[in-house]
C-alpha cells in the first residue's frame, strides 16, 4: 500500500495509519515529495520525505528517508531504491 501526500496530509499521516493497522496491513509507504506533512511527522526543515510504516504488534513503526538515502522495506527486501530515483 502506498499513499502520496496531498493537501489533506493529516489523513495520510494520522487517520489512515489507524485504519490500516486495524485492517492488518503489514506495511505501507507514505511518499511526501512536496514536504507537506506537519513538523511532527516529517521533521524540520520540511523537505521531501518517504516513510515506510511496518506493522509490529498492532502498531506501525515508522522509518523516514530523505533525499540521498536508500529506502529499506522489511516486507520487500529486494527493493533497492534511492529516494532520488522516485522523487524529483
Amino acid at each position: 500500500m502506498a499513499e502520496v501526500v496531498s493537501t489533506n496530509w493529516q489523513d495520510d499521516y494520522a487517520r489512515k495509519v489507524e485504519e490500516y493497522a486495524l485492517l492488518g496491513i503489514p506495511e505501507y509507504w507514505i511518499a511526501d515529495f512536496r514536504g507537506l506533512g506537519g513538523l511532527a511527522f516529517i521533521g524540520k526543515p520540511k523537505q521531501p520525505t518517504f516513510t515506510v510504516c511496518q506493522l509490529v504488534s498492532g502498531e506501525y513503526q515508522q522509518q523516514q528517508y530523505r533525499l540521498g538515502q536508500v529506502i529499506a522495506s522489511p516486507l520487500l527486501p529486494e527493493i533497492n531504491l534511492s529516494l532520488n530515483d522516485i522523487m524529483p
